[in-house]
């Protein structure tokens, strides 16, 4: 597995990542979590040094997780995790609100800490930007956590391009993480831009668009009834037959390059940038060996040409999040 940096910080992980969300919470129930310690082990065997939690995975349930199975490779590997978002109580799933008070963040980076069984935070995200707690009261709580020692890098969720701005002038922003995939391109519009221009990496998440271009799903696709697809707009029957030309196009990419369609969605986000990082997810290890395969696969300048012209044709159908998820974003 090759390495790539996280634009100017210094911070160099492993091309892919792997996203351990699933593991434990939004896509029906949590898995076993001796299978799951195996496969995070399995995956630092196979060349993978970046994995991405969060406190609101599960909640808490995540980070014990990952922190519990990557206890072996302390230095070895890049753990990202979260803060900003307000809990329910007795580990109930779930959120009440946004907090990024810096009060908050600190109580957060403590919990962390300990969770994952390190002695500093690799890189320390904002899961999503709190209107009420301006940017760079922000940055400068998470730059006072650097200064101590307790986090390496400031991190940013789904924000927009004058949040990145703001807070970079404060704390330099080593990674943004948002949604980006062949069926959700909003960052190209003024976040890859501005990421370029300031030297930050992009770790997109749901990279294959929530398992939907890994061409396994149809209108006819049942969710248990604690996957949150089943709240996704995108994920109605009639969305899902709509955007099936989306998979249709990457499926007969997949068939010239014998390779898998997952493959052809992971190698055409690599192809993008070389400072862009994606943190698949998953809870198989034939998928998480599928994933990392991706590395290997080279679309040409006329492959990558063909897909564009091909998918600017097609136009997806339903939003990425209900509206009060969605108003989250961007900001």
């Amino acid at each position: 597995m090759q390495k790539r940096k996280l634009g100017k910080s210094g911070l160099e992980v492993s091309e892919i990542g792997l996203g351990c969300m699933g593991m434990s919470f939004g896509y029906g129930p949590a898995a076993d979590k001796q299978e799951m310690i195996s496969l995070i082990r399995a995956a630092v065997e196979r060349g993978v040094t970046f994995f991405d939690t969060a406190e609101v995975y599960g909640p808490f349930a995540n980070e014990e997780l990952v922190g519990e199975a990557l206890a072996p490779f302390r230095g070895q590997v890049v753990i990202a995790t979260k803060f900003g978002f307000k809990l329910k109580p007795n580990r109930e799933p779930g959120f009440v609100g946004l907090d990024s008070r810096p009060q908050h963040i600190k109580e957060v980076a403590e919990g962390s800490l300990q969770r994952l069984k390190v002695d500093a935070l690799d890189l320390f995200y904002q899961h999503r930007v709190d209107p009420e707690v301006p940017i760079e009261d922000v940055a400068g709580a998470v730059k006072g956590l650097i200064q101590e020692g307790k986090v390496r890098h400031f991190g940013l969720s789904e924000p927009g391009a004058q949040t990145i701005r703001r807070a970079h002038a404060v704390q330099p922003v080593a990674a943004v993480q948002s949604e980006y995939s062949l069926w959700t391109r909003g960052p190209e519009a003024e976040v890859l831009p501005t990421l370029e221009e300031l030297g930050i990496g992009f770790v997109p998440y749901s990279p294959l668009g929530k398992g939907f271009l890994t061409g396994k799903m149809n209108e006819k696709t049942t969710f248990d009834a604690t996957d949150f697809r089943n709240i996704l707009p995108r994920f109605t029957p009639e969305a899902l037959k709509a955007n099936h030309a989306l998979v249709d196009l990457i499926g007969r990419i997949a068939e010239r390059k014998k390779a898998t369609p997952a493959q052809i969605a992971l190698a055409w986000v690599l192809a993008q940038k070389p400072w862009i990082v994606p943190i698949p997810g998953t809870t198989k290890l034939t998928r998480l060996e599928e994933n990392i395969g991706a590395a290997a696969v080279q679309l040409s300048p006329d492959d990558l040409r063909e897909i564009e012209n091909e998918a600017s044709k097609i136009a997806v159908q339903g939003a990425r999040y209900p509206e009060h998820i969605e108003a989250m974003t961007g900001r």
